[in-house]
């Protein structure tokens, strides 16, 4: 079925571009006034381009429609790309994107976020602030060439504001249901005349959450959470060659218990309700907390032909996780937790020389390290022991103690070169070394009690790989260009850390691979915007676990296929009124899957991702940054299967569909405005857990409204 739409839609694309008389390529009346779409300007390639001349598929945001559809967040973006998902957890925010997943043991997503250099991979601490910023470019598809070992799905590249010599600014408030508070600022300008600029910006979130426990001896706040970021930075330009830019930044993230509740094992997913979500006994304190501190260093120099950059970053990220064992109460697990700890600390270097060629030639190449150091612990859950006859023998610790270091080094290119005056080659290529080496002590001993590890794991491998990638591009006139491509993407491979037994092999996983092929449209035409793309995508020892309840197993499915369509369109109505749209349809399935035991998933869909996303909005604003505005957005989900480990097999949610509003005034420098989120109150799950231990299921928001102010300057 999806091969048929996805033909029919490409050749009705094709054809409606190619006739001659068609509607797209008809010119202006003489006298006739026609709103132009502005042009886009992105740094895919990492130097500046036309996004329409650039051979991927893009989606941009600028600051105005950030603000416009108050998109405060990273996960907000995800939701407005085709074929893109993320579900928000204490435990992170993990990813999913044309059938790739979150890996299981390394926690990277498969999408990687990139501000002022600084990479974000890890499901935790997957955030950045978006108050400073100019826009946010996500692209889609393997970005292992330009981007480095973890971009097998693609990257959200956040490009940060260029401060002027004037200081300019916003603050910001919210006020919502739930009592979400909301306050962010930014504020940026010179300090020395073009020659040193310095910003600042932050933000600040908190929420009490739409869950109540009835746990007398707990707060009664069932899914609270706050957020704070704050960045800041001095970007020194001596003279029009040199800039060096120094950011800092520090993101804290605390969590309590789940936006769902647990039932007991085996429960199916059609027993849960988000009405039984709100009020729910918790019978243990649940809180995460995340901390991120990073630094750059980003130097710059034009010489005449080319410029040299690098870029040095480091961060590290703590987590102190205590949790609920079972969200439930009136089990066995009464009284017990679930832990995480760990710390992560990241450095890297990336040296770059780009040519300052704006037509011809042009070309980007480089080096790059990384190197990282993982240590976690204490790191498992409290178990009830029972033996075969029911005899209890009290509550133990099943505790696994690792540390994990890893080196990463890389060699990187890509040139695009003309081919006469309408064609042109992409072609670029990435080879990278990868070493990586863990250190694991099991521990499984009484509550409150020391001893000797009962299992030890040491071994170190390594993986050597090179990511080639080729596009061809075809301008049909000077608005509309079609493409297509082929990319390699790569996701590294690792270790258990929660080994309990076995060998090397039990408890270590290969890389995960993905080969990717686009064929796309772009362009724009008068008041009309339009971005095609038909995909398919072979990907082979994909990342997988197997549980027994209580030992983890890494394992690799051999192999797996994704194909669909994405589809992003936008027209101008009128000077006032904007009508947008989006959608993606998505085949994503297991071609070869040995379980064990006999147990296979072959020709399973993939789990946590919708068969279909889509979005549409019509936006009205009376004059440009003055008067009144508004927008309402539909976001839509297809039927998603999510894995069910207690009955190893897939269990499917039903598609939904949420509405989204925001009306506004703006005057001089003010801007007021209400919202609405979630207008018709629509229920569905947003993920699903079942082991031998517990059911779970998370849940979407329900309605919530919230009014705010902003003042810029």
């Amino acid at each position: 079925m999806y091969r048929k739409i996805i033909l029919l839609l490409l050749c009705c694309i094709y054809f409606d571009l190619l006739l001659p008389a068609a509607p797209l390529w008809a010119e202006e009346e003489e006298g006739k006034s026609v709103t132009e779409m502005a042009s886009i300007i992105v740094t895919a390639n990492k130097i500046e381009e036309d996004i329409q001349k650039v051979p991927q598929s893009i989606t941009v945001m600028d600051e105005f429609l950030l603000e416009e559809k108050g998109i405060t967040d990273v996960p907000d973006v995800i939701r407005e790309v085709p074929n893109m998902a993320v579900t928000e957890s204490a435990s992170g925010n993990a990813v999913s994107f044309r059938g790739l997943n979150t890996s299981t043991f390394t926690n990277n997503n498969p999408v990687v976020i990139y501000i002022d250099g600084v990479p974000i991979i890890s499901q935790y601490g997957f955030d950045a602030s978006l108050a400073n910023v100019e826009r946010v470019e996500v692209l889609r598809g393997p970005q292992g060439a330009l981007y480095g070992k973890d971009a097998i799905g693609g990257v959200i590249n956040i490009v940060t504001k260029t401060p002027e010599n004037q200081w300019h600014g916003m603050i910001g408030a919210e006020y919502g249901r739930y009592n979400y508070m909301q306050g962010i600022f930014n504020m940026n300008g010179s300090l020395i005349t073009d020659a040193l600029y310095m910003g600042i910006n932050g933000k600040y979130e908190q929420d009490d959450g739409w869950i109540e426990n009835t746990n007398t001896q707990l707060s009664s706040d069932g899914n609270e959470f706050d957020k704070q970021q704050f960045s800041g930075y001095l970007l020194f330009t001596p003279t029009d060659r040199l800039s060096a830019r120094l950011t800092l930044s520090m993101d804290n993230q605390s969590t309590s218990w789940i936006n769902g509740y647990g039932l007991p094992a085996g429960t199916d997913i059609s027993a849960f309700n988000r009405d039984d979500a709100e009020e729910v006994d918790f019978d243990m304190p649940t809180e995460n907390d995340v901390d991120c501190f990073s630094q750059s260093l980003h130097l710059s120099y034009a010489f005449d032909a080319v410029t040299l950059t690098s870029t040095t970053t480091h961060k590290k990220r703590d987590i102190e996780g205590n949790f609920d064992a079972d969200y439930l109460s009136g089990t066995y697990y009464d009284g017990l937790i679930m832990y995480d700890y760990s710390e992560t600390e990241t450095y890297t270097q990336e040296l770059r020389i780009s040519s300052n060629n704006e037509s011809g030639i042009r070309w980007v190449g480089g080096l790059y390290l990384d190197v990282e150091s993982h240590e976690q612990g204490p790191y498992g859950m409290q178990y009830p022991y029972y033996d075969s006859s029911g005899t209890f023998y009290g509550n133990f610790d099943y505790n696994a103690e690792s540390d994990t270091d890893s080196t990463t080094y890389a060699a990187f290119g890509q040139a695009m070169v003309p081919l006469g005056e309408r064609f042109e080659l992409t072609l670029g290529g990435r080879y990278q070394h990868i070493d990586k080496e863990i250190d694991l002590d099991m521990y499984y001993l009484p509550v409150g009690t020391t001893g000797a590890p009962y299992f030890s794991f040491s071994e170190e491998k390594d993986w050597d790989v090179f990511l080639p990638k080729a596009a061809l591009s075809y301008r049909l006139s000077d608005n509309w260009h079609t493409y297509i491509s082929y990319s390699q993407g790569y996701m590294p491979g690792g270790f258990n850390y929660f080994a309990s037994s076995g060998t090397t092999e039990d408890n270590s996983f290969e890389s995960q691979k993905s080969a990717n092929y686009e064929l796309g449209i772009k362009g724009h035409v008068n008041r009309f915007r339009l971005a095609a793309t038909l995909f398919y995508m072979d990907i082979e020892d994909v990342h997988v676990y197997k549980s027994d309840g209580v030992n983890f197993y890494t394992d690799n499915a051999d192999s797996a296929h994704s194909q669909g369509v994405e589809l992003e369109i936008a027209y101008k109505l009128t000077d006032t009124i904007e009508l947008t749209g989006s959608l993606g349809l998505i085949e994503a399935k297991y071609d070869t899957y040995d379980a064990g035991n006999g147990i296979s998933f072959d020709g399973q869909d993939i789990e946590n991702t919708p068969s279909y996303t889509a979005t549409a909005g019509v936006s009205y604003t009376q004059h440009p940054g003055q008067g009144f505005y508004g927008r309402v957005d539909m976001k839509a989900a297809g039927e998603t299967y999510f894995y069910a480990d207690y009955d190893k097999d897939f269990v499917k949610e039903d598609a939904y569909i949420t509405f989204n509003a925001k009306i506004g005034y703006r005057t001089g420098d003010w801007d007021v405005y209400v919202y609405g989120k979630n207008l018709t109150d629509e229920e569905y799950i947003v993920s699903f857990t079942s082991n031998t231990r517990l059911s779970r299921a998370d849940f979407g928001d329900p309605l919530t409204v919230g009014i705010g102010i902003r003042y810029h300057f």
